[in-house]
């Protein structure tokens, strides 16, 4: 662990609301997403927004509200929160570490396919300077874009995401869900950061 960056404790408390058995509100210890609400009521419209992804794909969640630190989720009535409340304080808690934007609030509508790679990298770029730095900047990283060609994004990471521990994670479950989403285009993403070179990572890597 690294001395400077200690893990933060994320206390998260599930309150089912007593107007609507089948709603529960998780109140977060820090925020979720920053404004809102963000209202999501089925899966294809969690499309590229990392978290409410995340926890349509547990059974039984019928819609997702999320509102600076609390997240409010709606289930059907054939499953029980027994079942649920643990998961989803999971997902939330997993969502924070990656210190990736759990909601893509600017999605391209309809991506363009046929777009040049100039315009594909473009889109992307937009992505990271609006989006995805600006919340892993609470964990001082950066993610930059070194190439892109023929569907191939070759990225690089640095400051506290350079052998960070959770690098991965914010990469493969935060990151690469909205390249995607705004960016179909790319078929392949490729981390080309040297992690063992890292200096400040947020979670250092055991020895």
């Amino acid at each position: 662990m690294s001395e400077g960056h200690p893990v933060p404790l994320i206390a998260i408390r599930a309150e089912v609301l007593l107007t609507d058995p089948n709603t529960c509100k998780f109140t977060v210890s820090q925020p979720v997403h920053p404004g809102g609400p963000f209202f999501f009521d089925r899966q294809e419209r969690a499309a590229g927004s990392p978290l409410p992804e995340q926890l349509f794909s547990l059974p039984g969640i019928a819609h997702v509200l999320v509102s600076d630190n609390v997240v409010t989720v709606g289930k059907v009535a054939e499953v029980e929160w027994t079942q649920l409340k643990a998961a989803i304080g999971a997902k939330i808690r997993a969502q924070l570490l990656t210190g990736a934007p759990a909601i893509l609030e600017h999605t391209s509508p309809k991506a363009t396919w046929g777009r040049s790679d100039t315009e594909v990298r473009a889109a992307i770029q937009e992505l990271l300077d609006g989006e995805v730095n600006r919340g892993i900047a609470g964990h001082g990283g950066q993610i930059s874009i070194v190439d892109y060609q023929d569907g191939k994004l070759r990225i690089a990471m640095s400051g506290g995401c350079q052998g960070c521990a959770s690098s991965q994670v914010t990469l493969r479950q935060g990151v690469e869900v909205m390249v995607r989403r705004i960016a179909p285009e790319v078929v392949e993403i490729v981390d080309t950061t040297d992690h063992a070179a890292g200096k400040t990572p947020f979670y250092e890597r055991p020895r």
